[in-house]
């Protein structure tokens, strides 16, 4: 891999750490050590929240049984929002600071990121339904969630909407940027609205509002999510630079007769 990638427009003052990953060489040069490590720490913590939060874990005192799904609901409702932060925050150093990888972060978390607000929509509605009644309502929590997902979508399918790939990465990340203004609607959405959906049960300022059996598998699915987010993401980013390494190698022996 060619260490000459150009870093230019990426001032000093964002890190050194962002320079460094700069080189799509060196970054999978960092990373692939890591993946492997990082998918088993994944699974295990995963698997390990869930058992514990299935089997061990006392049932909510108002919600029986029903309330254990929030093992795989919750930690996947922080990581699809937390993705769709870093993949705004990829779209402003693609936008502003031209960052080499950033367009490529973006475009590989965009499909990971709609998986796992799949996940948390479905998994909402099958707790909606013993809970309300019906496996959708439109509350404000659910809706925005909603408007997530297809944000999600609507990232990916502008990057392959036009035949001039650049223009596709610019439209996605301004699409990004305008719909990161969704993600403080999905978190105070219970606060300034009426819902059905019940208050956020953990936060940073009032603690948390759960016992602590149930507390620690629930943290403990949460790192395994976001471990299980981070590593998918950063397996396709290296597949995906070495695609375009593999396209431009077989270009220039074509040039080359």
């Amino acid at each position: 891999m060619n260490e000459n990638v150009q870093t230019i427009g990426l001032p000093a003052k964002t890190g050194g750490w962002l320079h460094y990953l700069a080189n799509p060489g060196r970054f999978l040069r960092t990373i692939r050590p890591i993946l492997p490590w990082a998918g088993s720490a994944s699974f295990i913590l995963t698997v390990v929240g869930i058992v514990w939060g299935y089997q061990f874990a006392p049932a909510d005192w108002e919600q029986g049984d029903a309330a254990r799904i929030m093992y795989v609901h919750v930690p996947a409702a922080w990581v699809a929002m937390a993705g769709y932060a870093a993949l705004a925050l990829c779209s402003l150093f693609s936008i502003v600071w031209r960052h080499p990888l950033a367009d490529i972060a973006a475009e590989e978390i965009g499909p990971v990121g709609a998986g796992f607000t799949f996940v948390c929509l479905v998994s909402g509605a099958l707790w909606g339904k013993p809970m309300w009644g019906a496996y959708w309502v439109w509350d404000a929590r659910l809706t925005s969630v909603l408007i997530l997902f297809f944000l999600y979508l609507g990232h990916i399918a502008l990057i392959r909407a036009f035949d001039n790939k650049a223009h596709g990465y610019r439209a996605a990340a301004i699409l990004a940027l305008a719909g990161a203004v969704n993600l403080p609607i999905i978190v105070y959405s219970v606060q300034w609205w009426n819902t059905l959906h019940q208050g956020n049960t953990i936060s940073i300022s009032g603690g948390a509002k759960i016992y602590v059996t149930m507390l620690y598998p629930l943290l403990i699915c949460t790192l395994g999510f976001y471990l299980g987010f981070l590593t998918m993401v950063c397996a396709r980013i290296a597949a995906a630079i070495c695609e375009r390494k593999t396209a431009s190698l077989l270009l220039a022996a074509v040039e080359r007769g």
